[in-house]
């Protein structure tokens, strides 16, 4: 699975290459992942953040989404750029779930209590890229700072 998602994403020619049904949340996944090594500290709470949002979405029960967590660390390593990941997405995802998409990435940056400018930049290039707006994106990022602060 991982080496033909893999194959597709350094794929020029997506005829060449069609997705198969999960490419698009496993770029997610990575893309979440991708966004928790923006500022060069992976944390335990941002991995436990993610699995947490990976088993929402999927139903996954906690080790599956861990394997599944796992299994994104690998393909995002290997992905040369962010576009590959947004492209996935934008492809095969509506718009208001591609908004859930950005507030889930608010969720791993607001995971470890510290939100950089690296983590802040990749969510702007990702939004863009998946056709979001900077205000679609700041309302998903006050939810998220508000679902917190009830927390």
């Amino acid at each position: 699975m991982f080496r033909s998602l893999l194959s597709r994403l350094f794929s020029e020619e997506s005829e060449a290459a069609p997705l198969a049904a999960n490419d698009a949340d496993m770029a997610v996944a990575a893309l979440l992942v991708r966004l928790a090594r923006a500022d060069d500290r992976y944390s335990d709470d941002e991995r436990t953040h993610i699995d947490h949002i990976i088993a929402t979405r999927h139903r996954f029960d906690p080790e599956a989404a861990r394997d599944y967590r796992v299994a994104a660390e690998m393909i995002e390593a290997e992905a040369p750029d962010t576009v590959r990941f947004t492209r996935m997405i934008k492809d095969r995802v509506p718009l208001e779930s591609r908004i859930s998409v950005i507030a889930a990435m608010w969720q791993v940056a607001f995971a470890d209590g510290r939100r950089s400018e690296h983590e802040d930049a990749l969510i702007r290039l990702a939004a863009n890229l998946l056709g979001v707006t900077d205000r679609e994106s700041a309302v998903a990022r006050q939810e998220v700072v508000e679902a917190q602060a009830r927390s």
